[in-house]
């Protein structure tokens, strides 16, 4: 008999499902600083996909993402969003491969984020 281990997926939400959320997860938006400066969700905090992107890459991840994002545990829920759900996904599927275990995507993005109403700053 073999067993395996179930591995972590990414949940997707809807930007009006991430804000009823009794607990809602960390949201990271993963878009350039400049388009986060122009808009972004009130509780985002930013971080580029590219940099997302080098935690691939052990020797260069330490220096390249910040403090803040080492101080995450595994288990803490997390979310991304970009502007359109077109780089959110591919975030989320990154950090579900590095192991943390409670990942949701913003479908629709910012974009869509705006359109149901909701608050930008």
């Amino acid at each position: 008999m073999s067993v395996s281990t179930l591995k972590p997926n990414v949940t997707h939400l809807t930007p009006e499902e991430f804000v009823q959320l009794a607990e809602p997860p960390q949201l990271i938006d993963v878009r350039s600083r400049l388009e986060f400066n122009l808009f972004h969700a009130p509780t985002a905090i930013n971080l580029s996909l590219p940099r997302i992107l080098m935690i691939q890459v052990p020797f260069l991840c330490t220096w390249l993402l910040p403090k803040w994002f080492w101080q995450f545990s595994k288990d803490q829920s997390i979310a991304v969003i970009c502007l359109t759900a077109h780089r959110s996904p591919i975030a989320a599927q990154t950090l579900v491969d590095a192991g943390f275990t409670q990942v949701f995507n913003i479908t629709g993005g910012m974009i869509a984020w705006k359109k149901a109403g909701l608050p930008t700053h």
